[in-house]
């Protein structure tokens, strides 16, 4: 299914779901007033108001600048315009699927009444991963056994931030928080897997300058995401985050030595096998064919990959372990009433967590920003840190 098709249906729900809103609405507000007059003129005013932020909002106006600190107009327009759409569309199809329900019950009050509840349930969600779930960060440690790593790297420790999407809702100020946090967890080396911006390249130097404050003996190593190449920001970010002391790994690989030993630690670009509209330049036939000759076969390999579909040919080459980000772990995944729920796995099976492989592990980090809607559900956000051991 291609992008624009995907694009129109959404839409199509979206447009659907308002116009049903609007007759609830319109149904609320008869019951309430008495007067025509009354009931027009709060309509009007009701739909004039919304009209104005949506257009707003969808930038029919132009696309504003990404604020990179909250201001006013993001705590009280954006932020609860998301909620309302995100959690309009969701409502308006569960009251889809339960409208048969709703038919059979007739007069039955109670039915009825639990109609009513499920359609109101996804409001309460949204506003809880608006409010509490996109701030939630877990800090998980897992332990990586990898045969071939040298004697000397025993308990070496990564710690991986990934798409951290610089905005209103992930702030300078939000961003060097987690920063400090890392830090506090005293890795040996740092891991950055990508998304760094979101649309707006002028936000670049304030994700940079946040990041500066990561300190590792080791090193601060990244790769970059699709939101660089969508951006245009790929060579300028390099450039930026190289002059404060953070390497960005393009195609390329680094020997991380210690004691005469070392691990091979390598990075690439975005690469996609979906086309994806405009944003199909990072379109491959193959994934990881420029990585070949950089796997080392005497030491344990690490790919810095921000999209996890590459796996399946890491793990073909041999590369011992995958790190990547990508999917935000489903941003909603409904973990809650089942981990399969995550609309992540309508394009990767690869959504969060740990995942292996003849040839390899691959560990999905659920990153600490958000997209489209700043709002998480059963995906909280998450730093990782890895403490290498040797496979008995």
């Amino acid at each position: 299914m291609s992008f624009t098709v995907i694009l129109a249906i959404v839409f199509s729900v979206f447009a659907m779901s308002q116009v049903y809103w609007y007759l609830r609405a319109r149904a609320v507000v008869k019951r309430l007033t008495r007067s025509r007059r009354a009931r027009l003129v709060a309509l009007v005013a009701g739909l004039a108001v919304y009209l104005t932020v949506a257009l707003l909002e969808f930038e029919v106006f132009g696309r504003r600048p990404s604020n990179t600190r909250m201001s006013w107009y993001d705590a009280l327009i954006s932020a609860p315009f998301a909620w309302w759409v995100a959690s309009s569309i969701v409502g308006f199809l569960v009251a889809a699927l339960l409208w048969p329900v709703k038919r059979l019950a007739g007069r039955r009050q109670f039915l009825e009444r639990g109609v009513n509840v499920a359609t109101a349930a996804p409001f309460v969600a949204g506003a809880y991963g608006l409010l509490y779930g996109r701030l939630n960060l877990e800090t998980t440690r897992q332990r990586v056994s990898l045969a071939r790593l040298p004697k000397a790297f025993y308990g070496f420790r990564i710690a991986q931030l990934s798409d951290i999407h610089i905005g209103p809702f992930m702030t300078e100020d939000q961003i060097r928080r987690y920063v400090q946090i890392t830090n506090d967890l005293k890795p040996d080396l740092i891991a950055l897997t990508g998304d760094f911006v979101t649309w707006d390249a002028s936000t670049q130097h304030a994700v940079v300058n946040a990041l500066t404050g990561l300190r590792a003996p080791f090193g601060i190593f990244g790769c970059l995401g699709n939101h660089e190449a969508w951006s245009g920001t790929e060579d300028s970010i390099t450039a930026m985050f190289q002059q404060v002391g953070i390497r960005i790994l393009r195609q390329e690989r680094v020997n991380v030595a210690a004691h005469s030993e070392a691990i091979n630690l390598m990075g690439v670009d975005f690469q996609t096998r979906r086309h994806m509209g405009r944003f199909s330049q990072k379109y491959v036939h193959r994934y990881l064919d420029d990585v070949a000759p950089l796997v080392a076969p005497d030491t344990a390999n690490i790919l810095m990959s921000h999209n996890p579909d590459t796996f399946d040919r890491a793990a073909e080459m041999g590369i011992d372990l995958s790190l990547a980000g990508h999917t935000h772990g489903g941003q909603v995944a409904l973990e809650f009433v089942s981990p399969e729920i995550a609309p992540s796995r309508l394009v990767t099976p690869y959504v969060a967590g740990w995942f292996h492989k003849p040839g390899g592990h691959l560990y999905v980090n659920r990153g600490i920003g958000t997209i489209g809607m700043p709002m998480r559900i059963g995906a909280p956000p998450e730093i990782t840190v890895y403490e290498l051991v040797r496979q008995a």
